[in-house]
Order: C-alpha cells, then structure tokens, then sequence
C-alpha cells in the first residue's frame, strides 16, 4: 500500500490537531477522506502508546480531573434499541491537568459511569510518583473511583459551583457566571484554597476549538468510537510534546521533565510510520 509522503502526512496531522474537519483537509490539501482517516487512526494510536510509556512516574503535587462531553453517531436521544449502547450516543473525554505544568497525564473516552471513573482513576495512579492533592466535581462516581484506587494515599477534595439564575434560554446564550463554590475534603487534608478544577476546564475549550468532533452545533461529529478516541489521543499528545504552552513559553512535557525538547509534528508521523 502506497502512503503519503512524511510532509503530506505532516501538513493533514496539523490541520486536523488545528480544529480543521476531515472534509475540510480533504478540500485543502486533496487528501481522499478514508486516507485521512486512516492516518488519524494510526497517529491516535501511535500517541496513545507515546503517553502510555513516557506518562510514568510523574512528579506532580496537584490534579485536577473533570469530564468534557460529546457523541458518537447521533446524541443519546436518538439512540435506538437495537443500537449499540457502548458505540453510539453521549460520550465523555475524562481528563486529568496538572495545572503547575499544564500536562495532562492520561485520559479517558468513555461512558459517564462507575466503571470508567475507576479505569480513569487507577490508570492516574499508576502513572504518579508521589502523593498529589487531587480536585475533582461533585459527580459521585469519583469518590468511589478514588478510594478504590487510591485508598488513603491521596489527598482529595469536590468542589461544587453554583451558577447565577438563567436569564435566556436561548442555545446561544452566554456561559453561567459562578456565584458560589462548594468545597468538600473528601479524603486526607487537602488545601481547600488549591481546590479548583478551573484550569481542566479552561483546557476543555482548548479541546473543543482545537478537535471539530467536540464543537456545539456542529455537524462535524465522531461517527465511529474508534475515531474519536484516535482523535483525543493524537490532540493530548500534540497539546503535550509539540504546542508550546504561552505562559509556560514551553510544552508541557518539558516543564513537567518528562522531556528535553519541543517535538514537533514529523517526530508524530516519524513514530506512527
């Protein structure tokens, strides 16, 4: 099978981490669509394996995880009976960010359920060197999640914020300001003035205008599980290793030691060829 050039690959690979859609890149550069998403796939698996190995041992002091959302095929009210619940319907990126570096240790595509949140949580565990200070939301499922693969050896606090009254229902209406955080110890002594979850959710918006399948109203949606797990690896692994971060003035693999160098998109194709 004939492939495309390292500098074709490169330009597709940096358009797509860029917020571009498939059609688009095919529009821009005269890559097919099946092409394209072929190299996607293999890229996506290639950065799973990337994080997989160099995401270990990491000496962070504090986490903080939250869930983005999106969907595959067609959103959960649309699901039918004799659709597959696992590949169609409401999806979930689970995410955790250290927010001193900015990196993001692992993730998770999955359901919004008890059995993910504790694949997340024991896949986090494993890949830190030190008891950390973790932040997480009010959703139930970490505090299980948390014990079971943690147990006392983590310092580990909710926090619940409180938006102001709905003023329009219009679907264009502007973001909730929060009028009120919540703050819970759950596990350990955590400081509850470092308990946040602000700055995962600040890197939610990152995701969602760098990775089209995560924009609102849009039909540039995920059509297969398998493409939009590909399609987070590969974002996760260039947000990591190659896009410098602006106040950090670096990435954040390189402020969390994890590397010595800013890698670029040929050293991607270099490893997924």
């Amino acid at each position: 099978m004939n492939r495309l050039k390292a500098e074709k690959q490169e330009s597709v690979l940096c358009a797509l981490v860029e917020g571009t859609s498939i059609r688009s890149v095919e529009r821009m550069t005269g890559v097919h669509r099946d092409t394209i998403t072929r190299l996607m796939l293999r890229a996506g698996r290639t950065s799973r394996e990337v994080m997989d190995v160099l995401m270990r041992d990491l000496k962070c002091e504090h986490i903080e995880v939250d869930e983005i959302w999106t969907y595959v095929g067609k959103k959960e009210a649309q699901v039918r009976p004799d659709d597959d619940p696992l590949e169609t319907g409401d999806s979930w990126c689970w995410v955790a960010l250290d927010p001193e570096t900015n990196i993001v240790p692992t993730f998770h595509v999955g359901k919004r359920t008890r059995r993910d949140a504790d694949w997340f949580m024991r896949d986090l565990s494993w890949r830190l060197a030190n008891r950390i200070q973790l932040s997480a939301d009010g959703l139930s499922h970490y505090v299980t999640a948390v014990e079971a693969s943690f147990g006392g050896q983590v310092d580990f606090a909710t926090i619940v914020k409180s938006y102001e009254s709905e003023q329009s229902s219009g679907r264009y209406s502007p973001p909730r300001r929060v009028v009120a955080a919540d703050k819970h110890i759950i596990v350990g002594d955590s400081d509850l003035a470092r308990t946040s979850t602000s700055l995962v959710e600040r890197s939610h918006l990152t995701l969602r205008m760098q990775q089209r399948r995560f924009t609102r109203l849009t039909n540039a949606f995920s059509k297969k599980r398998e493409n939009l797990e590909a399609a987070v690896a590969l974002h996760f692994a260039w947000y990591n290793f190659v896009r410098p971060h602006r106040t950090l003035r670096t990435t954040p693999a390189i402020a969390a030691g994890v590397t010595t160098r800013q890698w670029t998109m040929a050293d991607l194709v270099g490893l997924a060829a």
